[in-house]
């Protein structure tokens, strides 16, 4: 904290307030916390080297002390991160990559869940006798991105996979439960098809709310206790959708990950376009097609995050800092973009990765935050420099070379394994679009025998790799 004493016009302000009683030590912690100054401070802390492939999700526990990271060698690792230590690892018991990996809060840790490309969200629960249990809760008929945890509920929460379905899981029950699936918006505001989804989160100050994205450029927002589904295709009704204003009618762009900030705004992140936030009451309503161009008109600009690229994977984007203070998005150049979130002022700008970085998870408390990407190690980031770092001399070259790929729709030079990835990527999505040709009625009874699979694993402290796993094969998505 020195560092910031001595180079923050602030700092030393704050700190004499905090000495003489006139702020309280929460006041003080979080305003230091969200301090310029300290961001700039961010540095490599560490690295966490266990697996062997790459490491596609990254999540804290509800405390902080520990790290899960799921990957595409199939394995669940637990992390003691300050002490760069790995805890245990187990065979998720998955069939491909795994997308996502949660622990439960309220569980004494015990309780991990976890989403696949095999189209599997699966329990693995942690035994008195130190072995794991896994077992398959649901699967889709796509793969499945992104999970949602109802804040503070060790039982609740919720999946989304590219058939467009969002499920809802209840452990005390061990069931799965189909909702709805995410229709396109045609004219008339007539629900057609299905589109694959993404991303889904929960609203951390009501949490009936929830909102998905995926593979057109609406966020949709839902309220659990009415999504009014249509009894004749399944399809459900959104309480409010937020969009860009200039790709509100186009098919330019898609949704790739949202976040919620404390105070209910919403952050989108678009594939090949930028990131952008809304506040909440900017939504365009329920029916998006109704809007007139007077009502277009009328709508207030979203703030822009510009900088980074989109365009090769499945990004994340997230708030950072006590207050929600900062965004973070990795990108196709490999480096790490915060920017100040009221203004949209890139701060820091940093290597995170040697291809791309596909994830920045923030630690719960501190001023941390952990990081993923094509590389086969998580990296650990904290305030640890004792320089405020400016941005690079050459931010001004790395931003243009990223906008001009937006436009040009360019792709980015790849290493040879990440192209025999992509290769393969292409054959496994030809098999999954042909399996998303199904019936309505059959989707309704798949869940039979869901609840039958299930395995006990012991713990692995050693090579991952002998469980299986392609440890060659990147997530690219």
């Amino acid at each position: 904290m020195e560092g910031v004493f001595k180079n923050s016009d602030n700092g030393l302000l704050e700190f004499f307030k905090r000495e003489m009683g006139f702020s309280s030590p929460r006041i003080f912690s979080r305003r230091m916390s969200a301090s310029e100054t300290l961001i700039k401070q961010i540095d490599l802390y560490g690295k966490l080297t266990g697996h062997h492939g790459c490491v596609n999700t990254v999540e804290f526990n509800s405390t902080g002390e520990l790290l899960v990271s799921g990957s595409d060698d199939r394995q669940i690792m637990l992390w003691d991160w300050a002490a760069r230590k790995l805890k245990f690892s187990y065979p998720s018991g998955h069939l491909d990559n795994i997308f996502q990996a949660r622990i439960m809060p309220f569980t004494d840790d015990r309780k991990i869940v976890t989403s696949s490309a095999d189209c599997q969200v699966r329990l693995s629960q942690v035994l008195e006798n130190g072995s794991v249990e896994t077992k398959r809760l649901s699967k889709h008929q796509g793969r499945v991105h992104r999970l949602a945890v109802e804040p503070g509920s060790p039982y609740v929460f919720y999946s989304c996979g590219e058939d467009g379905f969002v499920q809802h899981y209840d452990l005390r029950s061990n069931s799965a439960t189909k909702l709805f699936y995410c229709s396109t918006i045609g004219e008339n505001n007539r629900s057609s098809s299905s589109i694959g989804l993404n991303s889904i989160v929960i609203d951390p100050r009501n949490p009936n709310y929830f909102a998905v994205g995926g593979a057109d450029v609406y966020a949709r927002v839902y309220d659990i206790r009415n999504y009014e589904v249509n009894t004749s295709t399944k399809a459900g009704s959104p309480v409010d959708t937020f969009c860009a204003r200039h790709l509100i009618g186009t098919h330019d762009a898609h949704i790739t990950a949202l976040a919620y900030s404390r105070t209910s705004e919403l952050l989108i992140s678009y594939n090949d376009e930028l990131i952008y936030l809304f506040q909440k009451n900017m939504g365009l309503g329920p029916h998006p097609a109704s809007s007139s161009s007077e009502d277009l008109h009328k709508l207030v600009d979203a703030q822009v995050y510009s900088g980074h690229r989109n365009s090769q994977t499945v990004k994340g984007v997230n708030f950072f800092g006590p207050n929600d203070d900062y965004i973070l998005s990795g990108s196709d150049c490999g480096h790490i973009f915060i920017w100040k979130k009221k203004d949209g002022e890139l701060v820091r700008l940093m290597v995170g990765d040697r291809h791309i970085v596909n994830q920045l998870e923030p630690h719960p408390t501190i001023t941390l935050l952990a990081s993923c990407g094509i590389e086969k190690t998580i990296k650990l980031w904290a305030p640890s420099s004792n320089v405020v770092a400016p941005l690079p001399d050459n931010v001004q070259e790395i931003m243009e070379a990223n906008r001009q790929g937006r436009e040009d729709h360019s792709r980015v030079t790849l290493t040879p394994d990440v192209i025999m990835h992509v290769l393969r990527l292409h054959r496994r999505q030809a098999r999954v679009y042909i399996e998303r040709r199904y019936n309505r009625e059959d989707v309704e009874s798949d869940n039979d025998g869901d609840e039958g699979e299930s395995y006990v694993l012991g713990f692995s402290d050693g090579d991952p790799s002998e469980e299986g796993g392609n440890s060659r094969e990147c997530n690219i998505s």
